[in-house]
């Protein structure tokens, strides 16, 4: 039986390992959020207006959100391409029971105990059936999908109540209620990343699960645990969703997932695990925000707007794997 201290001991290296990516990673990332900021200021004058920015940020929100998430399973090593049905069938069944209740706090209920179930069927799929996450949730995004448009069959519902709709439609101070609980949330992560063992035992899980099963860290429950939070992570994208837009739409979120594996991928979290941060993620979120919001003005097609996203996720990967292979070679040496 290992003892506590070594599982600590075991799990350190790691942890710092993961603090070092935030070193070595931030400053590019904050670097091109600069620079294409200021390309876009001067392309067009409305960039850097006031209620632009506080756009960026609003529209921001959920895959912000739904990226936190994102971040913890991606550490371990695995993914979650679930994330945007997720969020449309949470999203709808939520939705459908505010409306027979006439009770919004049931709605709200109601969506973050699906999007909770979601994230732990993917979750015990992979930690205790051992499928791989990629199929897993593949199969999960085409099944709630599907289960979404079967439940609305195919139709949009609206009318939500007011306290439904609250997250993601008020503001406190002029500031939009759905940017300030994405601050919020990405700093409660960064704490939970950074100074809990539980955020420790993450990157140890991610960077070797078999050394850590051997320190005594119960990997198949971290596993576990982070597609729940991504699954809970996707509910509270969903409620801000629906309070955007006053109504649930059974093709919500369809594309979610791309954006917020690019932002966590940008923002230095290693798709081989055991690497990665939350402050990165939060910079990924806004380039990918900044650019969105910056072809938008330029009135680019919304088409080269998803080909910049895939481009920047094929740049990301492979400046991720050229660095992984350097690492490789100088221990080796």
């Amino acid at each position: 039986m290992t003892s506590p201290n070594a599982a600590a001991t075991a799990r350190s290296p790691w942890a710092d390992r993961g603090r070092a990516a935030l070193n070595s990673t931030l400053l590019p990332i904050v670097a091109a959020l600069v620079i294409v900021s200021v390309v876009l200021s001067v392309l067009t004058p409305t960039f850097l207006t006031a209620s632009n920015l506080t756009n960026i940020v609003t529209q921001s929100a959920v895959v912000g959100i739904a990226a936190i998430g994102a971040t913890f399973v991606i550490i371990t090593s695995g993914i979650d391409l679930s994330v945007g049905s997720n969020i449309a069938l949470s999203g709808m069944i939520g939705a459908i029971a505010a409306q027979m209740t006439g009770s919004g706090l049931v709605g709200i209920a109601v969506v973050l105990l699906v999007s909770s179930l979601v994230g732990a069927f993917n979750g015990a799929s992979v930690a205790w059936l051992r499928l791989a996450p990629f199929i897993v949730t593949l199969a999960v995004m085409g099944m709630a999908r599907g289960l979404t448009l079967q439940i609305s069959q195919g139709q949009s519902v609206y009318g939500l109540p007011e306290s439904l709709n609250w997250l993601g439609a008020s503001a406190i101070f002029d500031v939009k209620t759905s940017a300030l609980v994405t601050v919020l949330l990405f700093v409660i992560a960064h704490l939970v990343l950074s100074r809990t063992t539980f955020g420790h035992r993450i990157y140890a899980v991610g960077g070797n699960a078999e050394a850590a099963r051997l320190a005594g860290i119960n990997v198949r429950g971290i596993v576990f645990s982070t597609y729940v939070i991504a699954g809970v992570t996707a509910g509270i994208a969903a409620l801000i969703l629906l309070g955007r837009l006053d109504s649930a739409t059974p093709n919500a979120a369809t594309g979610t997932e791309l954006q917020v594996i690019a932002a966590v991928v940008i923002g230095g979290t290693s798709l081989f695990g055991g690497k990665g941060s939350m402050i990165g993620t939060f910079v990924g979120v806004l380039l990918i925000g900044v650019i969105n919001n910056g072809l938008t003005l330029l009135n680019v097609s919304s088409f080269w707007v998803q080909f910049v996203q895939g481009a920047l996720i094929f740049l990301a990967v492979l400046l991720d794997s050229v660095n992984t292979r350097r690492r490789s070679r100088r221990s080796r040496s």
